[in-house]
């Protein structure tokens, strides 16, 4: 099967054209865990298919590198458009993408027919606690205390696309992201777990990040929980509507316009080839 290795900010992932691709859709998730194990094959952070839809231009499903469905994935989608673009599969600089989060809009912006950068709608996201989902007696679960191994934290945790939690702390340090965020992503307030972010303030308009994601670990960077860390940090009036969020990986901007948040940033081919289903 022929793939594409890419990465957005350091977010790596396979793609295939799953239209023709001959696996059976039950075994995507049983196909992931292998095409993304870093010491027998590609590896990755996870794994982007093609499909086609009858709602929107074209529709991506994604898998995490454990086999488990996501909803979404901003990274990947960036990744995932530049697949089907350069691939000739949809050849429009706006056009939508159907996902299990919904419908996504994508623009990208050109420079002699290369892609520089892709600007995704995330859409608006929910705090309500029901939706993240989270197990507890308030609506919305926003600066609670939670008890994580030997320490105490404060989190805020919404749903942006798929379940993120916020901490914010005054130095980053990746000791803690890697254990407390793995402790926090299984904490049991979390039904269906949680991506964790710890978030460093810089100023009204930048941010660091480290991300936690579930499903797959310590990443270089996650686009939804970015875009999370903007939209929470903005709720409390901790930056602006216009952010550049930084990771191990790179960075991207997130516009909060009219109630939608906007990511911004690019996605690079690492390599391609083929692979034994």
């Amino acid at each position: 099967m022929k793939f594409w290795k890419l990465h957005g900010i350091g977010n790596d992932f396979v793609a295939i054209d799953g239209r023709e691709d001959g696996i059976d859709p039950d075994n995507y998730g049983d196909y992931a865990k292998r095409a993304c194990h870093r010491k027998f094959s590609v590896g990755a952070d996870g794994l982007l298919v093609v499909k086609n839809s009858d709602v929107a231009d074209v529709e991506m499903v994604y898998y995490n590198s454990d086999g488990s469905r996501a909803a979404m994935c901003g990274n990947g989608l960036r990744c995932f458009v530049k697949f089907v673009y350069d691939n000739n599969i949809v050849k429009k600089d706006e056009f939508d993408v159907y996902t299990l989060d919904g419908i996504k809009k994508v623009k990208l912006n050109l420079k002699d027919g290369e892609i520089e950068t892709v600007r995704v709608n995330m859409g608006s996201g929910s705090f309500l606690a029901n939706d993240v989902p989270v197990d507890t007696q308030v609506e919305k679960f926003i600066e609670q205390k939670i008890d994580v191994l030997d320490r105490e934290y404060t989190v805020t945790s919404m749903l942006m696309g798929v379940p993120h939690t916020v901490i914010f702390v005054d130095k980053l340090d990746i000791e803690e992201v890697q254990k407390y965020g793995a402790a926090i992503e299984r904490h049991p307030v979390f039904p269906q777990k949680t991506n964790v972010n710890f978030v460093q303030i810089v100023d009204d308009n930048n941010i660091l990040v480290n991300t936690f994601e579930r499903g797959c670990g310590y990443t270089f960077g996650c686009g939804t929980g970015m875009t999370a860390s903007v939209v929470i940090s903005n709720y409390l009036g901790k930056v602006g509507k216009s952010v550049n969020v930084t990771s191990e990986g790179g960075s991207v901007r997130i516009d909060l316009e009219d109630g939608f948040a906007y990511m911004t940033g690019p996605a690079v081919k690492i390599c391609e080839g083929n692979l034994e289903v």
